[in-house]
């Protein structure tokens, strides 16, 4: 490995910054547990997603806990925080806001004055993001890439830190709208809640049928979020790790000359230029996160599954095999040589 080529520029205030970073997730998962129980991967996933500068889109069946999660985060990160409930007849002007007409008392003049929708805080819940239509969907889509919106002409800037997290039931088809392709691929992460384990929900059902309410502490403020994020952008990157992420993403397209014969068998599309962008960006944030300021092969295969599995679209064949796009990652991560130590 040629090691002119990776650029490392490693200063005291970055490694402060890392260890920093690796307490603060201490203390943050210590300040969820007392709301959440078990989900140590969805909270460590979260993280990695919120620090990445990503939006996070979060599957599961009713009664998972998905919104208690996404509060709770809010409280500990002493941020502004407003959820959306997505219904059939929510309106783009609804989530983004609209122009109203004002009065002045003393001169009777009328304007249009803007009053700011829920999309104005620093985490926005949208919940059942897929009951809504295409439409209204597509209202979230500037914010979430420009981290701005624009109304009647005019554009308004968003505060920053600004975190989208979407909420979907994957068990209720009637009366929803799937996403958009383009829709899904503006999340970072695709984060699938599963059932807790017997021991777990032995505690939710104690601790859910009791007096105890929780008190969250805050843990770090936006502006620290801000700098963490800028950070995790400094950690290097060797070009054989990164080329490793590539491969990952220009292997899962059946016409790429990498895409081997069961992707060709089983997959319509294969994943964009952003997979291997947020494959990388999520592994610098969780070497970072476990207090390393280098990122290995294992950082990128372990964020590979919800960067990569609402990206890769099966066809029949696979639905006929009972192939989903997790399968396909796993043969993924066997096949596609990694780069050695």
């Amino acid at each position: 490995m040629n090691d002119e080529k990776i650029n490392i520029d490693i200063k005291d205030e970055d490694l402060k910054a890392a260890e920093f970073l690796k307490n603060a997730r201490e203390k943050l998962i210590k300040e969820i547990r007392k709301a959440i129980i078990g989900q140590e991967e969805i909270i460590d996933e979260l993280l990695i997603t919120l620090f990445s500068r990503g939006h996070c889109l979060l599957v599961g069946v009713p009664g998972l806990a998905k919104t208690l999660l996404i509060n709770s985060l809010a409280q500990i990160l002493e941020l502004e925080f407003n959820r959306i409930q997505f219904t059939p007849d929510l309106m783009p002007a609804d989530i983004l806001g609209t122009d109203i007409i004002q009065e002045d008392i003393n001169t009777g003049s009328r304007s249009f004055k803007f009053m700011p929708g829920p999309i104005f805080a620093n985490i926005v819940l949208a919940d059942e993001i897929n009951r809504t239509p295409p439409k209204t969907q597509a209202a979230l889509l500037q914010a979430m890439q420009e981290y701005k919106i624009t109304v009647g002409g005019k554009t308004y800037q968003l505060d920053l830190p600004f975190f989208v997290l979407a909420t979907q039931n994957p068990i209720e088809q009637e009366g929803t709208y799937p996403l958009p392709e383009a829709q899904l691929d503006r999340f970072m992460f695709n984060i699938y809640i599963d059932y807790p384990k017997p021991e777990e929900e032995r505690e939710i059902v104690l601790t859910t049928t009791s007096a105890y309410t929780p008190k969250l502490e805050h843990v770090i403020s936006g502006a620290d979020i801000l700098w963490l994020q800028e950070i995790v952008r400094k950690v290097p990157i060797a070009e054989a790790i990164a080329e490793y992420a590539v491969n990952l993403a220009r292997s899962s397209r059946p016409s790429d000359n990498l895409a081997p014969e069961f992707v060709k068998d089983w997959v319509n599309w294969g994943a964009g230029p952003r997979a291997p962008i947020y494959l990388t960006l999520g592994a610098k944030t969780r070497a970072i996160m476990h207090g390393r300021y280098h990122v290995s092969c294992d950082d990128i295969k372990a964020v590979a599954k919800p960067v990569l599995r609402h990206r890769i679209l099966t066809n029949f064949n696979a639905e006929a095999d009972g192939i989903t796009s997790l399968n396909i990652i796993d043969r993924l991560l066997e096949e596609v040589k990694a780069p050695d130590a």
